[in-house]
């Protein structure tokens, strides 16, 4: 079973050397394993609606790990290694494979991460972390601001990320579809998924409405400890 530890460890991976975490290191012969959700499929609700986040879980995130396994099946190296490295490493394997576990593994490592990011009551910022929005971004709807243009101006599926910056002490950016900032050696701190699967049932076509109302369920305590990680 994860551990918040093994989540908190993860997150720099993309920096540097990686020290070899055990964040979701496959079990075995089976290879890895879909993670349970943190709370109940309704927790989230008005926000994000309780079907959504069962067919997110349970089926498209499921189908990621499903089809990751059968990629890197007979490459048990790759199979014993944790989730983030295989993400930022795809491009060490024999080129037939790069795609599927570009997409796949991406998928299933920024989903284990979104499940995290998100809880009941949401809370705000605080510490050393709500010192470097303010440094970064101005203030905490400065942040806000600027996330959400990154939401909406992707194109198609993907993701908008919160990182750790260089200049300043936090930065955004963002993927398209599975792509994860570990491959370009970023550490992430948070994301918003805006694939349609993400938001269509409750909110249609009004990506705008799904950020603006995420905002109510991320899991500032969670993205601290990312923060707060060597």
């Amino acid at each position: 079973m994860l551990t918040r530890r093994d989540l908190l460890r993860s997150a720099t991976a993309g920096a540097a050397a990686l020290a070899a975490p055990s964040l979701l290191r496959a079990d075995g012969p089976k290879g890895f394993e879909l993670p349970k959700l943190p709370y109940a499929f309704d927790a989230l609700e008005p926000y994000i609606d309780a079907k959504t986040m069962e067919i997110h879980h349970d089926r498209h995130h499921k189908a990621y790990v499903d089809n990751l396994n059968k990629a890197l099946a007979g490459h048990a190296d790759w199979l014993a290694k944790p989730i983030v490295e295989v993400v930022r490493d795809y491009k060490k394997l024999p080129p037939e494979l790069q795609t599927p576990v570009r997409n796949n593994g991406g998928g299933h490592l920024n989903h284990t991460w979104f499940w995290q990011m998100m809880a009941k009551s949401g809370g705000a910022p605080k510490g050393e972390l709500a010192k470097a929005i303010d440094a970064s971004f101005g203030t905490l709807d400065g942040f806000k601001k600027e996330f959400a243009a990154a939401a909406l101006s992707q194109f198609g599926s993907g993701w908008a990320w919160l990182v750790k910056g260089k200049g300043k002490p936090l930065a955004i950016t963002k993927s398209a579809n599975q792509d994860s900032p570990v491959t370009e050696g970023m550490a992430v701190l948070l994301g918003v998924d805006v694939w349609e699967h993400a938001y269509y049932l409750k909110y249609q076509n009004k990506r705008a409405d799904y950020v603006n109302a995420w905002f109510s369920v991320v899991n500032w305590d969670f993205v601290s400890g990312l923060f707060a990680a060597k």
